[in-house]
This record gives C-alpha cells, sequence and structure tokens, in this order.
C-alpha cells in the first residue's frame, strides 16, 4: 500500500494547503501535491478529483482537502466510490472518523481553522488507524449503499 499522503485545496485553502506541506516536510512524511497553485479563484470540485483518483487507484494512501470552510471539498470528495471524506475542525471528530468510519480524507476549513489546530488536526488524521471490530460492518454497509447508485 502507498504511504504518500495527497493533498489539495483550492483558492480559499491555499495558505493552509501550504503550511501543511511545510509541516509535513519538517515530519518527513512523503505527500503528492493535486494543487491548486495560487489563492486565484478555482473550482473545488476539480482539485478534490484529482485527489480522490489517486487515492481510488492506490497512488496515495489517504487525502487532505481544504477549501475555505472545507463543506464544499466534503461534498466533492464524498461523490467518489471508495472516499469517505470528513470535514472537521476538532480532535475529537478527527480521531474518531478514522477509528469509526476509516475516513480516507479530512476536510479542513482555511477560513475556520487556524494552523495551529490544522497541523494537530492533520497529525491525528495520519496517526489514528481503523479500528475494524464492528465498525468495519458499518463501514461495509456505507460500500453496499455506494454500490447500489
Amino acid at each position: 500500500m502507498s504511504q504518500i499522503l495527497a493533498l489539495a485545496c483550492d483558492y480559499g485553502g491555499y495558505a493552509l494547503k501550504e503550511e501543511i506541506k511545510k509541516h509535513l516536510d519538517a515530519a518527513g512524511i512523503a505527500y503528492r501535491d493535486f494543487g491548486t497553485d495560487s489563492e486565484a479563484s478555482v473550482n473545488y470540485p476539480v482539485y478534490a478529483s484529482k485527489l480522490c483518483k489517486s487515492i481510488q487507484s492506490g497512488e496515495c494512501y489517504r487525502g487532505i482537502l481544504v477549501c475555505g470552510t472545507g463543506i464544499g471539498m466534503s461534498i466533492a470528495a464524498n461523490k467518489h466510490k471508495g472516499i469517505r471524506a470528513a470535514c472537521a475542525s476538532d480532535s475529537f471528530s478527527v480521531k474518531y472518523t478514522r477509528l469509526h468510519n476509516d475516513a480516507n480524507v479530512l476536510c479542513l476549513g482555511g477560513r475556520v481553522v487556524g494552523t495551529g489546530l490544522a497541523l494537530e488536526l492533520v497529525d491525528l488524521f495520519i496517526a489514528t488507524e481503523f479500528e475494524g471490530g464492528r465498525h468495519a460492518e458499518r463501514v461495509a454497509m456505507l460500500a453496499a449503499i455506494e454500490n447500489e447508485q
């Protein structure tokens, strides 16, 4: 399995994504940046799709999406088969979306979450493994719903 983390953002999340990259570089964590590369206006679904396709293909194992609120990216990401994206701005939600939902994409709001907290959430998202057990059945139920569509 890949150990490369995927990153992407729109213009509202660009500044925070750049801070996340510095943090990952300092920690020696491999990542791939799927853009955008400036604060010029872009359409967030384009960048969410690039990131999600990298997870679907196995190129990357998890991803972090950043837009102004995190909500638009979360909606766009969850349109992709096999993606379980969670928009979160607190450590409890990040921890439990990994433990119980096996979320593979974390969505953050660049205009909502400060840099310090965002970096803590990124670390928690990377470090927390899926608990499995009774939660695996529930994640399988989500996949079954997805396959019905």
